[in-house]
């Protein structure tokens, strides 16, 4: 029996040699790969997210913004510009009846030689109809087609801040009326009233709905 060989263990369990046997812990392949394929996948997935954070705080998201809402505000403007107003006529291409409808004589030819030195054109001159006579209390009224209540009517009442525009769908020709009421002093002074026409010609552009711009 050999020296090696503990007390009272013989026969199968007798250790030969004069060298202790190498004792080697069993393989475990299986769980060695689990655990790399595991290593792996926490890392790709952290890996990802730091390009991900990396990307948003570079500025990145640029294609993202690009394809859906997020294009600046001059790329908005250029897609939906704002309607352009239909042009004002000039005063030369408007004929204005005078007619007054006070007790005062005089006032519609003063009137209407006044409108004529601003460019209008003057159709008739007179005493304003029954339905008008004596019973316009304020300055005066402007009367004119439908297509006049954008267009002709504005650019006279320039003339005469504060006259009460009327339109008429029966009326037939392009002619407006200025009635002179009681309240009538005088036309407005033609700087003001130059400066009232410009004014209509550039209005203000209308605020943006959308923030940010």
């Amino acid at each position: 029996m050999s020296m090696l060989t503990p007390p009272g263990m013989g026969g199968k369990y007798r250790i030969k040699g004069n060298k202790y046997p190498r004792m080697r812990r069993p393989r475990r392949r299986g769980r060695l790969v689990v655990l790399a394929v595991a290593s792996a996948a926490v890392l790709g997935v952290g890996g990802w997210g730091t390009w991900q954070l990396v990307d948003v705080f570079t500025g990145g998201g640029t294609k993202a913004s690009a394809a859906g809402g997020g294009t600046d505000c001059a790329a908005r403007t250029k897609a939906s510009p704002s309607p352009s107003a239909e042009p004002l006529p000039e005063p030369r291409a408007i004929t204005v009846n005078v007619l007054n409808a006070t007790t005062r004589s005089g006032l519609a030819k003063k009137t209407a030689d006044e409108l004529k030195k601003r460019g209008f054109k003057i159709g008739d001159v007179g005493n304003a109809p029954k339905q008008y006579d004596k019973k316009v209390k304020g300055t005066g009224v402007l009367l004119g087609p439908t297509s006049a209540l954008d267009t002709a009517l504005p650019v006279l009442g320039a003339q005469l801040p504060g006259a009460e525009r009327r339109t008429e769908a029966a009326r037939k020709g392009a002619a407006v009326d200025l009635v002179i009421g009681d309240g009538f002093k005088e036309l407005a002074k033609k700087p003001d009233a130059d400066r009232a026409l410009t004014k209509l010609a550039t209005p203000e552009p209308a605020p943006s709905s959308k923030k940010g711009c």
